[in-house]
This record gives C-alpha cells, sequence and structure tokens, in this order.
C-alpha cells in the first residue's frame, strides 16, 4: 500500500512538473494509470484531493488555475519549485563528511556517499575532501540491531509500527504500539522515542530489547510529535543521572560494578555485603532488579516497596 501510493504521488508530481499548461482533473485522471484504476468519480476525487494535500505537505508548490471556460487545471511550475543553489564553506562540509564517516560501517553508507556526490556536484568546496577527518579520530556508530532500519525508516515516513518489546524486569515480551518519533546513541545503545499508543503516553524503548520483526502501520499519527525529542536526557533520567536525592542499598561484595562506580559513598557492613548511598533518579527500581539477590534496598521505604514489587511480577512470570 505504501509503495503504491508513493508511486502515485511521483506520477502525479512528474506530470504537474513536466506540463506547459494547467491539467484539468479529467486530463490528469487519463495519466496516471492509479487513478484510472478508481471505481468511480467520486473515488478518484478523493483521491486526488489527498495526494494534491500531500504533494503541498512535502513542499510541492501547484498552482490552481482556471481557464476562461470555467475548467479548473493544475500545474507546478518549475522555477517555483526550483531549490537554492547549496553552498558550502570548508568546515560545513568537513561536518557532512565526518558524518558520512560514521556511518561507513552501517547500511547506510551507500546512501551518505551518495548523498556527498550529489553535494559535489551541487557546488561543494572541490579543495575539501569531506572523508579526510581531522586527524587520527576514527569515528564509528555501531548498529547491530535488526529493527534500526525499519525504525529509521518509520521514523522518517511517520508510519506507526508494532513490535514486542521486553522490558529488563519482564520474563516476557509484550507487544508495543508505537508512533516512532526518533532514534538516538546514547552511551552505545540506540534508543527509540515516540508515543506508546496501548498507554497513551511518550515511551523510550531501547532496541537491544525488542524482539521479532518490527511491523510497519497505516494511517497518520494520533499524537502531535514534539519539536525536540529529548532522548538521552530522558534515558539519564530514568537511570538516576538527574537524580536529586539519595538512596541506601546493601550490595553483596565484589558484585554491582556500575553501582559502585555511582556510589557516593560505600562503607564495608562485613559478612560479605557493603552498603552504598547512591543517587535515586526515576527508573531507580528497574535497575536495581537486574541484580536481583545481590541487592536489597533500605532506604527510601517507597523505593524498596517499588522494587520489591518488580521482584514479585517476575517471579510470577
Amino acid at each position: 500500500m505504501a509503495i503504491a501510493k508513493a508511486e502515485r504521488l511521483m506520477n502525479l508530481a512528474l506530470c504537474l512538473l513536466g506540463t506547459r499548461r494547467p491539467l484539468s482533473k479529467r486530463e490528469l485522471r487519463g495519466s496516471i494509470e492509479a487513478y484510472l484504476e478508481a471505481g468511480s468519480d467520486d473515488s478518484f476525487n478523493r483521491m486526488f484531493e489527498r495526494d494534491k494535500d500531500d504533494l503541498r505537505e512535502l513542499g510541492l508548490v501547484i498552482e490552481t488555475v482556471e481557464n476562461l471556460d470555467g475548467e479548473v487545471g493544475y500545474l507546478a511550475r518549475r522555477d517555483s519549485n526550483r531549490l537554492p543553489p547549496v553552498t558550502l564553506d570548508a568546515e560545513e562540509a568537513a561536518a557532512l563528511g565526518l558524518a558520512a564517516k560514521v556511518w561507513q560501517q552501517a547500511r547506510l553508507a551507500g546512501a551518505a556517499s551518495g548523498a556527498l556526490q550529489k553535494l559535489r556536484a551541487a557546488g561543494m568546496p572541490e579543495d575539501v575532501d569531506p572523508y579526510e577527518a581531522h586527524g587520527a579520530l576514527e569515528p564509528r556508530i555501531p548498529v547491530h540491531e535488526a529493527s534500526f532500519e525499519p525504525l529509521m525508516l518509520a521514523c522518517r515516513d511517520r508510519r506507526s509500527v508494532v513490535f514486542d518489546y521486553r522490558k529488563a524486569t519482564a520474563a516476557r515480551p509484550e507487544q508495543r504500539h508505537v508512533e516512532p518519533w526518533a532514534l538516538e546513541c546514547w552511551r552505545g545503545h540506540w534508543y527509540l522515542a515516540g508515543w506508546d499508543r496501548d498507554r497513551q503516553a511518550e515511551r523510550v524503548f531501547r532496541l537491544s530489547r525488542i524482539t521479532g520483526k518490527v511491523r510497519s502501520r497505516a494511517g497518520r499519527f494520533q499524537a502531535p510529535v514534539p519539536d525536540v525529542v529529548t532522548v538521552r536526557e530522558t534515558v539519564a533520567s530514568w537511570a538516576g543521572e538527574t537524580a536529586t536525592r539519595s538512596a541506601l542499598i546493601r550490595l553483596r561484595s565484589g558484585a554491582g560494578y556500575p553501582l559502585r562506580a555511582k556510589a557516593g559513598s560505600v562503607r564495608e557492613l562485613g559478612d560479605g555485603w557493603d552498603e552504598l548511598e547512591i543517587p535515586y533518579g526515576h527508573g531507580l527500581d528497574a535497575w536495581l532488579v537486574e541484580f536481583g539477590p545481590d541487592v536489597v534496598v533500605l532506604e527510601p521505604a517507597e523505593l524498596r516497596a517499588d522494587v520489591m514489587d518488580r521482584l514479585r511480577a517476575v517471579a510470577k512470570g
């Protein structure tokens, strides 16, 4: 369905850009195969109006002209839809080259190389080699998750997706229906931010916890897409990075090194246990559960209760 619509929009755009005079609905219907297959005039009119609105939303300037006989025609003048020339200085070209180099190990490598070739043809300074990054740094963004590419395309095309997601504290994955907003890499892991339709709230998902295939769904987004999507800030908040309080826990000696790295103080209790004071932020209960019997929450009481609830849920399966 998505491919058929994209082909129909492309054909309509080519017709409107390729004509020197306004084309009527009747002429457009006779020129585009998908319109010829429309069951009725009403079906064609609805399809054409949607396509016209979609093209305008994508940035195509479509003029509506009425001739002497009162018939309405449409065209897209090339001079009105011509992009301004691309002008890049040496620093901007180097930044783009660095970004393209980052993706050389991902499936986006071909697209990145093609984009740079087009930029060169459009006026990138010839004395700048964007692949010659500054110094010996070799930037890389690892992409191992099979869900990355379909989610990236879904973010670009504004298509909702369905996938099975296993939370850190859950025994089995659950199906999630998400309107994807943005992907971002943070501390070696990829995260997706979007609107969870089932929970009617913004959520962030770690791609390594997505199981099975990502399936796209037709239809428009139900929730507005925010102007700024703060993936890193949200994940940092869940990890306790922006915590304003402290929690007191007992940790088994020789275990929980990530917790020890965050601890403000560590005190040996003996009998194979230590007492740690760690930052207490949103999501700390889920993180502590991952350490299982090696962690015992002492205070505050609400954190201890949350951890116990999660452990009971895992035990029930």
